[in-house]
């Protein structure tokens, strides 16, 4: 005796077509790190350019004489942010998850905003 339900509904439940046809493509890896390598540019990129802003305010300040002590310590202010930002950076590169999707030329440019920025710091005279 037969069954009064169809059989192409048993094929449809053994072969999964009940799931959400997205589902059907194959993941990539790749798919992943391209996102979170966008993820972490933004922020190696921000880091950096905040670095850059407070490297330029350190050389540009000037002070009006060895009395000026205001002046003095805006620059060391500024190098200090500017070195803390470029350590995040340089921080945030040496986690190895990081380092598997951003190669070093990423944080090149922050370690060497905070070495001039040591470099200014120490000789700002202060």
């Amino acid at each position: 005796m037969q069954s009064s339900k169809p059989s192409h509904t048993d094929d449809r439940q053994k072969i999964g077509h009940s799931r959400h046809p997205v589902d059907d493509c194959p993941h990539h890896p790749d798919d992943d790190r391209r996102l979170l390598r966008v993820i972490l540019a933004v922020a190696v990129v921000l880091l950096t350019l905040a670095a850059t802003f407070f490297l330029w305010l350190a050389i540009n300040t000037r002070p009006d004489g060895d009395w000026d002590r205001a002046a003095y310590g805006g620059i060391e202010l500024a190098c200090a942010l500017a070195v803390v930002l470029a350590c995040v950076v340089g921080t945030l590169w040496l986690a190895p998850s990081v380092r598997r999707v951003m190669r070093w030329p990423w944080a090149v440019p922050a370690v060497v905003l905070g070495v001039a920025a040591v470099v200014r710091w120490v000789s700002s005279g202060a």
